[in-house]
Order: C-alpha cells, then sequence, then structure tokens
C-alpha cells in the first residue's frame, strides 16, 4: 500500500485544541487581510470568502475582511509576502501544503516556522476527475486507455511539482498510465480545461470541480483517502460525495489529505495569536462554516497550540518524503 497522508485518523476528532482564552484584550484596530497562495476560484480562494461571509454574517469582528489574491510565482508571491510583514497582525494566510512543497521544488527562501501557526481548520480531499463525454467509467478502463493513447492523456492540475502533480506521478507508478501533466493557475482553471476537453483527466479538490460535476460536465473516476467522502446528500441528480469510491476501492492504493491551515507574519504577539485563534475557532461552528464543509467535501477539524505544531511537523515530514520520490526535491 502507498500511503500519502499518515494524519487522516485526526481528521476524525471532535475536540477542539485551543491555546489561548476567549477573553484575549487585543483586537484588530483596522481591516484584516485574509492572503490566498492562488489565483481566483481555487480551493484556497473559496474558502477565504467563505470565511469572510462567516465574520461578517455572524459579526465576529469589528473589522472586515479583505481576501487578498496572491498566486504569482506558483504560490511564492503570497509566501514572500507574509514572511516580509512579520509583526504585523492584520495580515492572515489561507495555507496549504503549498508551505512544505513549493521551498523544497523551488529553494525559495522560506520556512512555515517563520510564521506564527493560528490553526488547522479543515482537510482537503483530492479526485481523480475525466470529461463526462468520455467513455471511462472506473479507474482500470481510464488508466488502460491512457496506457495506449497517442499523443499521450493530458492530466491538468494546480501548479507544478506539487500535490496534483506528486499524485499524478504516483498514479502513474502504481497504474503504469503516462500523461502529461499540464499545471494552470487555479484548480478553477483546471476544471474549464477539462470541461473543454483541453485535458482529458484532472486531480482536482471537490469543491474546484463541484458545479461542473453538478452539471454533468465531469465524471468523478476515484477519491484518494482510505475512506469514502462521508457526505450522502445528493450532489448531482444520482450521486452524493459518498458515491465516489476510493482509488483503494478500484485497485489504486494511493491516498492524500491536505491541510488547510491560518497563519500570521512571525513575531505577532501572544495576545494578537490568541485573538485569531479564538475568531477561527468561531468560524468553525458557524453554519456558513459547516454548510461549505458538506458542500465541498472537506472533512472538517481544530487543531492549534502544541497539537497544530504536532500536525505540521508530522505533515512537513511526510510530504517532504513524497517530493524526493517523485523527484520534485531540486538541487
Amino acid at each position: 500500500m502507498l500511503k500519502l497522508r499518515g494524519m487522516a485518523a485526526l481528521a476524525a476528532a471532535s475536540s477542539l485544541f485551543v491555546a489561548a482564552s476567549a477573553g484575549a484584550s487585543w483586537e484588530p484596530t483596522k481591516p484584516v487581510e485574509i492572503v490566498v497562495a492562488a489565483g481566483a476560484g481555487g480551493a484556497s480562494d473559496q474558502m477565504a470568502r467563505m470565511m469572510q461571509l462567516a465574520v461578517q454574517k455572524n459579526k465576529l469582528m469589528k473589522q472586515p475582511i479583505v481576501v487578498s489574491l496572491k498566486g504569482g510565482a506558483s504560490g511564492g508571491e503570497a509566501l514572500m509576502y507574509m514572511k516580509s510583514s512579520a509583526g504585523d497582525p492584520n495580515k492572515v494566510l489561507i495555507a496549504y501544503s503549498l508551505i512544505y512543497m513549493l521551498p523544497l521544488s523551488a529553494k525559495i527562501p522560506f520556512d512555515w516556522r517563520e510564521l506564527t501557526p493560528v490553526s488547522v481548520v479543515a482537510l482537503d480531499e483530492f479526485v481523480l476527475w475525466t470529461n463526462a463525454q468520455l467513455p471511462y467509467k472506473t479507474v482500470k478502463e481510464f488508466t488502460d486507455a491512457a496506457k495506449g493513447a497517442n499523443p499521450p492523456f493530458k492530466m491538468g492540475g494546480t501548479g507544478s511539482k506539487r500535490e496534483d502533480h506528486v499524485l499524478t506521478v504516483f498514479l502513474e507508478k502504481k497504474t503504469g498510465a503516462k500523461f502529461v501533466y499540464l499545471p494552470f493557475k487555479s484548480g478553477g482553471e483546471a476544471a474549464t480545461q477539462l470541461v473543454g476537453n483541453h485535458t482529458q483527466s484532472n486531480v482536482n479538490n471537490p469543491s474546484e470541480n463541484l458545479e461542473v460535476w453538478r452539471a454533468g460536465q465531469v465524471r468523478p473516476l476515484c477519491v484518494f483517502d482510505k475512506d469514502r467522502i462521508q457526505y450522502k446528500g445528493k450532489v448531482t441528480d444520482t450521486q452524493s460525495w459518498n458515491d465516489i469510491p476510493t482509488c483503494k476501492e478500484q485497485g489504486v492504493d494511493v491516498q492524500y489529505l491536505m491541510l488547510r491551515a491560518m497563519f500570521l507574519p512571525g513575531k505577532v504577539t501572544p495576545e494578537q495569536t490568541a485573538f485569531y485563534v479564538e475568531l477561527f475557532r468561531k468560524v468553525t461552528q458557524t453554519p456558513e462554516y459547516k454548510d461549505y464543509m458538506e458542500k465541498q467535501a472537506l472533512k472538517p477539524i481544530f487543531l492549534t497550540g502544541k497539537d497544530m505544531l504536532k500536525f505540521l511537523e508530522e505533515d512537513d515530514a511526510l510530504n517532504k518524503g513524497l517530493m524526493t520520490e517523485a523527484g520534485f526535491v531540486a538541487n
């Protein structure tokens, strides 16, 4: 078994690990910027806007939240922006596996430990999708066709030498199929390219293909997790997220879950950190968050303090191992 994600058990945790009291005295005195290390329409952008709405509707903070897209340099723009903002408590990064992978593949001078961890707020799935006009109904049918394809099938994803690309490499290793991997600026763009038949497949988060799946334009083949997605409410006329088989059920045992986490810049105060720990704890209790988790098929979780640091260290080591095995670590 090739297990790409060792922390899945944490996703079921229901306890809240809160590092600070709700009575933190500090609060922002100007608008707060949620920094997104990706383009418009992707999963990080969507989650940031859900949080923006949840804070506003539930009056969780006096100051407004502004979503700032900084997807340049494959997300490196956002990481360096946060690094250069040390001491500024009005900027919050919505982070994902980019924080581990990009410094390895591009050798940018960034380490997530230079920032201030606030909370892990969700774990994100990955799904193998194909265009619904293609005849493939199973992973075997799809990969068998890919083996003999000339020209090779095109696999879309978000960013070269990132999680989508890593999953493509391990899908090739497990099945013998070969793909031309095409990185796009966002998961939304990868979905558009698949619908337009410019690619034959993509490895996208559920949220990034949700609307085109609902419209009957794409077909999910399998989810890269040890268990099926938990949500059983119908998304299309005939299928729920739970109806998508795992890749292991389809004969390809490849598993991966991606963190969604909040970070402040470095050198902020404990009182400032405590404010955001409590803010995002409250966000995870809102109807907007709970509805978003189900509609976008994420695993709800809340980790902070020592539990978050333990998670990050283990997740960092896991992703570094995957990047090394895939041959994506720059010399």
